[in-house]
């Protein structure tokens, strides 16, 4: 029933293998992987973006439709949806990322855990990097300096996507999550093999600069449609 996830398992092992085999580093070869994954998953991201920035665009209209029907569920529902189906937004589009990613973060665990590098280099080293022999990639990050910054940099790609939207996130309720994720973060990598953790630091940095590229994107296109209606 499940062979189609252990096969993703042994995918992800051999091209750690591979890329340890080039690079002689297994540090290295786990940020390989989680970059290729990334650019991989990168059109869903892109999708969640431009969704997450429409639906911020459209909160005046939707803060006019709550105080309107604030009485009115049933239709308050109703021309919220219409709402969205009109601007082609759908709510739901932030979840696909994070399904594609269940798999892909099971796989890596399991890829980590039971050491299946080992059955395919010969010599293997499963440490950070040369010389850093106390941080063995396949346990627990033993001074949680991974973990740690896990945390941090989910912090900070979060703040930074909020500080990126036009509206504050002041008095939203969804703001306390922005605390709430980096800590249970660093809580469960503490105990979770470290290049989880690692995976994560990369992830979130690399999602951070593809950020940077998206609004830069976006606001090259906006302006050029300004010029163009003038």
């Amino acid at each position: 029933m499940f062979d189609w996830f252990q096969g993703i398992i042994d995918i992800f092992a051999e091209i750690l293998a591979y890329f340890y085999n080039v690079t002689g580093n297994y540090g290295l070869a786990i940020i390989i992987l989680t970059i290729i994954v990334r650019l991989i998953t990168f059109p869903l991201m892109a999708k969640q973006m431009k969704s997450t920035k429409k639906m911020q665009s459209l909160q005046p209209e939707l803060k006019k439709i709550q105080e309107k029907y604030k009485d009115d569920k049933e239709t308050l529902n109703k021309k919220t949806m219409e709402l969205w189906q009109k601007n082609n937004v759908n709510p739901m589009a932030g979840c696909f990322p994070l399904i594609i990613q269940m798999p892909v973060l099971l796989a890596f665990f399991r890829t980590l855990h039971q050491d299946r590098m080992a059955d395919f280099v010969t010599d293997y080293n499963p440490y950070l990097f040369q010389g850093m022999e106390f941080l063995n990639l396949n346990l627990p990050d033993p001074i949680y300096i991974l973990p740690v910054l896990a945390g941090a940099t989910t912090w900070l790609h979060q703040k930074f996507t909020m500080a990126s939207k036009s509206s504050s996130s002041s008095g939203n309720p969804m703001a306390s999550m922005m605390y709430i994720m980096p800590i249970m973060l660093v809580v469960i990598s503490a105990g979770l093999p470290a290049g989880l953790p690692l995976y994560f630091v990369v992830g979130n940095v690399f999602s951070m600069l593809m950020h940077v590229a998206m609004e830069k994107f976006s606001g090259d296109e906006e302006e050029a449609e300004e010029v163009k209606q003038k």
